[in-house]
């Protein structure tokens, strides 16, 4: 089975070290989405439909919102070791304007890059610093996040000249309707999606519905009923002491066995797991995590 080894958690997104054994289904983040390979055999993602390999040599960059599927595409018995980054567009773009566009949808033209000499020792040292996690200070990770970040994305999504970035990769305006119909996803994040209600709440036929939620979000509305699920799931695994059954129960699945499997399929380890390996790193007081 799939485990943890270290997750941090706090303004800046999640930082998790993954040992994984197992593939993960078709899902999508609303953060900007780095992974990294820090041990063991060669792997794939599936992401924008092609295969994108991760190695000593290259990493996957996933756009927010792009559908993406962990494929495990390695010898039977073999695990590969992913430095995986969920990282807050806001959190970076307070500490480089330039970098406000990174949940645009195609910040990162590409979805698998090579990585120099110099960013694989960036991530090597990165990966120690998480193994002995405990000691290290928020100000402290979140440097090293950011260096990292940058070390990769350097050659590859143009970021240092927003102006251009604006100017090839214009806001696209999403559809009131499907605003409409994701502020409903999200009051009712508890219970499972129900597309004909929805659709028939923002005036559209469950066709039309599909079709413009696909155009606006690049996701279906199942896709991103899962991630505003499982992303109340996160936040009620870190900020409550609820029970994992009581978290269950909330976020409307018929038993515990059915969250921890639709946990794991979304991110490799179950929900026990995660609460019990994940290190909260609050915002400072009076300031507010970003919202999904």
């Amino acid at each position: 089975m799939s485990s943890a080894i270290k997750i941090f958690q706090g303004r800046f997104g999640r930082v998790a070290l993954l040992d994984m054994d197992a593939p993960l289904v078709g899902h999508a983040h609303h953060h900007c989405h780095i992974l990294i390979k820090a041990g063991g055999s060669d792997s794939a993602f599936r992401v924008r439909g092609e295969r994108a390999a991760i190695s000593d040599d290259t990493a996957v960059l996933v756009n927010a919102w792009e559908h993406h599927a962990y494929e495990h595409d390695v010898p039977p018995g073999a695990r590969t070791l992913i430095l995986a980054l969920y990282i807050e567009p806001g959190w970076l773009a307070d500490l480089q304007r330039s970098l406000a566009l990174s949940g645009h949808p195609r910040f990162f033209p590409q979805s698998c890059v090579r990585l120099t000499a110099a960013t694989r020792k960036i991530v090597e040292e990165f990966v120690l610093e998480l193994w002995w996690g405990d000691e290290v200070s928020p100000g402290r990770l979140e440097d090293l996040l950011f260096n990292l970040i940058i070390a990769v994305v350097e050659s590859y999504s143009g970021w240092r000249d927003l102006t251009s970035l604006l100017r090839s990769k214009p806001p696209v305006s999403m559809d009131p309707r499907i605003r409409k119909a994701i502020a409903l996803m999200r009051q009712d994040v508890g219970h499972e999606l129900d597309v004909d209600r929805v659709a028939t709440a923002i005036g559209l036929s469950r066709a039309h519905f599909f079709t413009l939620f696909q155009r606006d979000t690049r996701v279906t509305p199942l896709v991103y009923a899962n991630v505003l699920r499982f992303e109340a799931a996160v936040q009620r695994l870190t900020h409550s002491q609820e029970s994992v059954g009581d978290v269950s129960h909330d976020l409307g699945f018929s038993a515990p066995s059915h969250f921890s499997r639709f946990f794991r399929a979304h991110l490799g380890i179950t929900p026990s797991d995660y609460r019990r390996k994940v290190n909260l790193f609050d915002p400072p007081p009076g300031q507010s995590s970003d919202e999904i």
